[in-house]
């Protein structure tokens, strides 16, 4: 899709069954998707070709992700393993028993050396990219199965979305679980939904959940800022992706028509500084695809004194 017009540009039509991720390349030169068909395809995004197929799991692809660098692949599969493939010539450079369950969740660290991945064996690890090993396992008193992994943009935290229906923070250096995200509205529990984090504005944390609406808390004070409301009646959102720089939500899910991506724009701030390939006509609705964040959202402050707002906050280069 282009973000300009809206407008489909290209249909990458390949796969022999269900595709359960996708992932761009840092510098959006090519799209790389996973699929119910045990295979990982690479495409290059400015003509929609099909450049590589590769095989070599033994059950379904569910997650992907590029390394910064581009050069590298990671994918989760049902077969229980992790495996990185060397993206120009498509071959699989290792193969990780990462996990005793499905792996749900795959994503490389700010800088590329570090992996992690998360199953529905409860458990989240991280890896050394060079080496395959495994330097830590991040475990709580309870494990419920992970549905999705996300290290923090600067690498220095792991935001893990458990089938419990809640999201946890983790400082994977300590081994620390230091927040704890829920709603009694937010549910997941069957579907596995992703997070992300948003740091354009008000730093956040938002998911998708199984009652049709995106779901925002403020990262520090855990607080449930809103539920964004606008896909149909009965749709489980399953994706969500904040834009690096803007205050724009991508989301996407199980809605009756199976073809559409709500975009949400925050419509508190200034007219001027809105993005105009997203600026809405007038005042978005909720069934118009929109909905803006809180006047909370943009007025309250946030400590800035505080260890994990102060970590969220350093420069990448600082992360050891």
């Amino acid at each position: 899709w282009n973000t300009t017009s809206w407008r489909c540009v290209h249909t990458l039509v390949g796969h022999s069954q269900g595709i359960s991720d996708c992932a761009f390349s840092a510098d959006s030169s090519y799209v790389a998707t996973g699929s119910d068909d045990r295979t990982l395809k690479l495409w290059e995004v400015s003509s929609g070709k099909l450049l590589k197929t590769m095989r070599g799991h033994a059950n379904f692809v569910f997650c992907i992700d590029f390394n910064p660098q581009g050069n590298l692949l990671a994918s989760g599969s049902f077969d229980e393993s992790l495996r990185i493939w060397d993206v120009k010539k498509g071959a699989c450079l290792k193969v990780l028993p990462a996990h005793s369950d499905p792996v749900s969740g795959v994503q490389f660290n700010c800088d590329g050396t570090l992996i992690v991945s998360g199953s529905h064996d409860g458990l989240c690890r991280i890896w050394d990219t060079a080496t395959g090993q495994c330097l830590k396992t991040l475990i709580d008193d309870e494990n419920p199965p992970v549905a999705a992994v996300k290290f923090s943009p600067n690498g220095r935290f792991v935001l893990a979305s458990l089938l419990d229906g809640t999201l946890r923070l983790w400082n994977y250096h300590k081994g620390k679980c230091l927040r704890t995200y829920r709603h009694e509205k937010f549910v997941m529990n069957k579907f596995c939904c992703v997070a992300d984090f948003s740091t354009s504005g008000r730093h956040m944390v938002l998911s998708g959940s199984e009652d049709g609406k995106v779901h925002l808390w403020d990262l520090q004070s855990k607080q449930h800022l809103q539920a964004l409301e606008g896909h149909s009646e009965g749709a489980v959102v399953l994706a969500v992706s904040a834009h690096p720089t803007k205050e724009v939500i991508a989301s996407g899910g199980t809605d009756k028509d199976q073809r559409s991506i709500r975009i949400w724009v925050n419509t508190l701030i200034a007219e001027e500084s809105i993005p105009p390939e997203v600026a809405p006509a007038a005042a978005p609705t909720a069934a118009a695809g929109g909905a803006s964040v809180p006047a909370s959202a943009q007025s309250e402050a946030t400590p800035p004194s505080s260890e994990t707002q102060a970590e969220m906050d350093a420069p990448a280069a600082d992360a050891e």
